[in-house]
């Protein structure tokens, strides 16, 4: 190597450096985002596990899924009816370390929604469990 290439791949670094920090300082900047990141598949126990984020509004009074892509679902009366690991199966597909718990709403709807553990407990506050009957 002679001294232009190394320049090269010098300057190459700093500058990829430099935009990475700015980008880093932008989203501190920006701050935390709301809701609750997950993946969710619907009806429960069928179709494909879809990206996107659990929001929910004390004032409204309604938890909602919104997907990465695609039109967002109201969850009126949800309820956590279960939390399990994901199997083996599942775990191909989300994050093996994830919960998944099974939501219930208003209508006959269900769905699955997996969350990572730290976010579990936030979970459950927006979509309380059943009560035992």
């Amino acid at each position: 190597m002679n001294v232009i290439e190394i320049v090269v791949v010098v300057l190459g670094a700093a500058g990829a450096g430099w935009l990475l920090r700015r980008k880093h300082l932008a989203r501190v900047a920006a701050g935390p985002v709301a809701g609750i990141p997950g993946m969710a598949r619907r009806p429960a126990g069928e179709g494909r596990w879809r990206a996107g984020r659990l929001y929910a509004d004390q004032g409204e009074g309604a938890a909602r899924w919104v997907p990465a892509r695609g039109e967002p679902l109201p969850l009126p009366g949800g309820r956590a009816t279960g939390v399990r690991a994901p199997s083996v199966k599942e775990g191909i597909s989300i994050n093996p370390g994830s919960r998944i718990v099974a939501c219930a709403y208003e209508g006959g709807g269900s769905m699955e929604i997996a969350v990572m553990p730290m976010d579990l407990r936030e979970l459950l506050v927006a979509l309380p469990q059943e009560e035992a009957a």
